[in-house]
């Protein structure tokens, strides 16, 4: 081996670290409908929110924290980081297969482990959400659950909902 190659041993991987960081408060916030601000000025840059999101984590706790391999810093959500902003539908009944994109460009297909659910918020009303990925979640916007509405039908149970990838999800919380 050469002098001038590292001890293999010594190198760390990035995020091994990641723990030891100085937790910050970044002064970034997510409105309620996703909207990314900084400072409080908009974050208008579509490249820049994207990039942001693709480094954001919600732990166990509920705060959400922007992690980088040099850097930590908890932001603030109102809601939920992203809103779902179209719905592609194809088949129908049991093999429906429903397919939400966000405002930032993700695509899911809603299913087992992307479920749609209802949540009932400060003023009683239930509220459509969809889990993305890890511990974050997309509320629909409202053309998407009229979209959503307008597929509903009864379970055997009577309760309305949609199909989507064999497994059917309740409109109502």
């Amino acid at each position: 081996m050469s002098k001038n190659a590292p001890d293999s041993g010594k190198i760390k991987k990035p995020l091994e670290n990641i723990n030891r960081l100085t937790p910050q408060q970044f002064d970034i916030h997510i409105a309620s409908d996703g909207s990314w601000f900084h400072e409080g000025g908009l974050i208008g840059r579509p490249a820049l929110v994207r990039l942001f999101a693709s480094v954001l984590h919600r732990h166990d706790d509920g705060t959400f924290w922007l992690v980088t391999p040099a850097e930590r810093g908890q932001i603030t959500v109102e809601d939920a980081p992203f809103i779902g902003v179209a719905l592609t539908v194809t088949g129908e009944g049991v093999d429906r297969e429903l397919r939400l994109t966000t405002n930032i460009g993700d695509t899911v297909l809603i299913d087992r482990d992307h479920a749609l659910r209802m949540q009932t918020g400060d003023d009683h009303e239930g509220r459509p959400y969809v889990r993305i990925r890890d511990q974050l979640d997309a509320k629909l916007s409202r053309p998407v659950f009229y979209e959503l509405a307008a597929l509903a039908e009864p379970d055997e149970n009577g309760r309305l909902g949609v199909w989507s990838a064999g497994c059917f999800f309740p409109l109502m919380d």
